[in-house]
């Protein structure tokens, strides 16, 4: 009889030890909310929130204590009663002030993401440079009147306008394959930096829903899926800035809302020759929601920008007293360019774990871009201007299945597949000499691209105590066109490739304050279609090896440490050509780094944040001393903090740094570092908020970009090869008025 009690004690244990709680998170209007952590503090199980609200955490018994926290929102406390096993939970969340502790380090990926988050809310973006700069480890660079694609520089690549980090926005690519500028150009200038609700990010290729050009890393941008309040600000500024903003909810229904969002910016820029700046967003969004799990998200946008610049000055130019620092050699630079957009976002749930999400979208995009990087060393009587023009016509879309409760055998797991398909139709894209901007010398090359990626990919999550793995397989296969349009017959080549990218990531949370990672996985870039057909298909699609080590730690419960240790290997690298104002491939690479950050939320007002990142990178096919990579920075860091009062008075301080670098292969020509900082400072009076925005506060000399460029100017018999830089922005005062209604 004994045996048969303590038997049925174990069973009754068991079952109630096997147990699990189910439910829903919703806000105060009602609406799921995703990505929830919700963590058992008695038995350290851990699950989160799908797009639809909905939750299951296994091994959950009586009197357990749960907890629920996600960014922007209090935390709720649960004791688990026999009902809560019973019966599905129906869990509201309250809003609150954005928090540390609202962050629970269990195994997410991509829980630096969650951290980014808190920067962008205590610290928002107020300019569309701002916006890049919120990725740890990421500076950016402007050098031609602040119309084109920021240059960028993240884990010790020069990426260029983005060969190397895949950038989107809600899924939208941005990244322009076989574009008449660069490979990867990716310009951002379309999305108002109002209209940013989170900054997704993940370094290296190691997620399976990112494809091309994911090496270094990627970037999406969420955008605000409704508006709280309506908002107009209106911002002046020195150097004849203006720029006006509004914000309006359209619709605000039980089921659904829409809203309107405009940005009109122009400046002349701190140069002697005016850029004749000016930009015009228009966003419009609307959002269909029903209770049976079912979101429609569309989004419309147009952006048109026009611009003049000065250029990349030479450093002798400004040495031998012929310009300034802010002259310019040949202002006759400068372009347009214009990009409409249409994105639609579905996500349906097909039962309490399975979700399907789908996405499609359209893009018109016209460039027209002139540069001058060598003024008189081509053609001593006309000078070296260059036109680079295209249309483009962007198509795609995505499905992707989830399944967070799938199980083989006695094991429960997670897993999702995804296909997609995108197809760039390039007509018209040129490269040719020209005479200011009005007279073509010669057209060096002209045709039209068409350039088609299908792909597939699957993850998998398996959980085994405090260990979460990661496995994931991505399929892309590309096709190729390109019609040369200056033969005299029809000249139309193609090619085609497969990739295989497989990665497997390893997460360690032994409990809420701790997580551990291991991660590897393989990436790739394309390369141009020109390229591509030009060599026959063979080494088109770079491969990247990467791995990552390290943890993120919350010793404190308002500070968190992350560190990692890492190496990625690049099959081909790509390198800026200044004769030619292009970039090339010059062979493999590999590079080591170590990254450290750190956030603390001295109290509710004070938030501090820094990170700082060393690489060591070189070529290895190149002898040692003429094995560098040029412009690729060796250490980088960035910091500051926030502060708000209960008086109504708020404000902000970050600096950013990059050491001096090489700017060619064997470190004979160096590309200046710079230390800059800004700061911004408001105060809120019922629903009017004022504010004083400063850029480069002390009012520091620096060089913005910077390239070793072989030039030669009018009077010069011989050419010389030297720093060619823009420069970066003074002293920069704007003030800024916003009203809330």
């Amino acid at each position: 009889m004994k045996k048969l009690l303590k038997l049925a004690l174990i069973l009754l244990t068991f079952s109630i030890n096997a147990q699990k709680i189910t439910g829903t998170i919703l806000d105060e209007k009602g609406l799921p909310l995703e990505d929830v952590g919700i963590f058992n503090q008695t038995s350290g199980q851990h699950t989160h929130s799908n797009g639809y609200g909905y939750f299951s955490l296994e091994k959950t018994a009586l009197n357990d204590s749960v907890s629920f926290s996600r960014l922007g929102y209090g935390t709720k406390l649960l004791q688990v009663k026999e009902k809560d096993i019973q019966n599905p939970l129906t869990i509201m969340l309250k809003q609150a002030a954005i928090s540390l502790d609202q962050v629970v380090l269990v195994s997410k990926i991509d829980v630096l993401s969650y951290l980014v988050d808190i920067d962008v809310k205590t610290n928002p973006v107020k300019s569309s440079q701002e916006v890049l700069r919120k990725v740890p480890g990421l500076i950016i660079g402007q050098h031609a009147g602040g119309g084109k694609a920021e240059q960028i520089f993240l884990r010790g690549f020069d990426v260029d306008h983005g060969t190397d980090v895949a950038l989107s926005v809600d899924g939208l690519p941005v990244n322009m394959v076989s574009h008449a500028h660069g490979q990867g150009y990716a310009d951002l200038h379309f999305v108002i930096p109002e209209t940013i609700e989170n900054i997704n990010f993940g370094k290296g290729p190691y997620y399976a829903n990112q494809g091309n050009f994911n090496t270094a890393g990627y970037v999406d941008l969420g955008l605000r899926k409704s508006l709280d309040e309506n908002k107009i600000s209106v911002e002046l500024g020195q150097f004849n800035t203006q720029r006006l903003v509004s914000m309006f909810s359209v619709s605000d229904k039980v089921n659904s809302n829409a809203y309107l969002a405009t940005e009109l910016y122009l400046t002349d820029g701190p140069v002697e020759s005016s850029q004749n700046f000016n930009r015009v967003n228009i966003m419009g969004r609307y959002r269909y929601y029903l209770a049976d799990g079912q979101e429609l998200l569309l989004t419309a946008s147009h952006f048109q920008s026009k611009w003049d610049a000065s250029g990349q000055i030479p450093q002798r130019a400004v040495d031998q007293g012929l310009i300034s620092r802010f002259g310019a050699i040949d202002d006759t630079e400068g372009g347009e360019t214009s990009r409409t957009n249409f994105l639609i976002n579905h996500s349906t749930a097909l039962s309490d774990n399975q979700t399907l999400q789908s996405k499609a979208f359209i893009s018109s995009y016209d460039f027209e871009l002139y540069s001058n990087f060598t003024f008189f060393l081509e053609d001593p009587v006309n000078g070296d201007q260059i036109r680079q023009q295209e249309q483009r016509v962007l198509i795609g879309g995505e499905t992707v299945f989830k399944d967070l409760g799938a199980s083989m055998g006695k094991k429960d797991f997670e897993y999702s597949l995804g296909v997609g398909f995108r197809y760039d139709n390039v007509d018209d894209n040129e490269l040719s000499s020209t005479l200011n901007r009005d007279i073509t010398l010669n057209q060096k090359s002209f045709g039209n691209v068409d350039e088609v990626n299908t792909y597939a990919f699957t993850a998998a999550e398996f959980k085994f105590g405090d260990f979460t793995f990661n496995p994931a397989l991505r399929v892309d296969y590309f096709k190729f066109g390109y019609v040369n349009g200056l033969t005299d017959f029809y000249d139309n080549k193609n090619e085609s490739k497969l990739a295989f990218s497989p990665k497997k990531n390893t997460i360690f949370s032994p409990n809420i304050n701790t997580q551990f990672f291991l991660k590897t996985g393989i990436g790739f870039h394309s390369n141009d279609a020109r390229v591509v057909v030009a060599n026959n298909g063979e080494d088109i699609l770079p491969v990247a090896y990467g791995l990552d080590f390290g943890g993120i730690f919350k010793p404190m419960e308002k500070l968190v440490l992350n560190t990692t240790f890492w190496g990625l290997w690049l099959d081909q690298e790509f390198v800026y050509v200044g004769d030619a104002g292009i970039v090339e491939p010059s062979g493999e690479t590999r590079r080591l780094g170590i990254e450290l950050g750190a956030r603390y939320q001295v109290s509710n007002g004070l938030y501090l944040y820094s990170d700082a990142n060393y690489t060591y990178g070189r070529s290895t096919e190149a002898p040692k001393g003429e094995d560098y990579i040029p412009l690729a920075p060796d250490f980088t860091a960035v910091g500051g903090f926030s502060i708000e009062t209960k008086k109504g008075f708020s404000g902000g301080f970050n600096y950013r740094y990059i050491d001096d670098r090489p700017a060619n292969e064997d470190n004979t020509i160096v590309a200046d570092g710079y230390f800059v900082t800004d700061m911004n400072i408001n105060y809120s009076y019922k629903n009017w908020t004022f504010s004083l925005i400063v850029e480069n506060l002390f009012d520091t000399e620096w060089n913005e970009t910077q390239f070793a460029t072989e030039s030669r100017l009018f009077d010069e018999m011989e050419p010389v090869e030297e720093i060619h830089f823009t420069p970066g922005t003074p002293f920069y005062l704007r003030g800024k008025v916003s009203v809330k209604f």
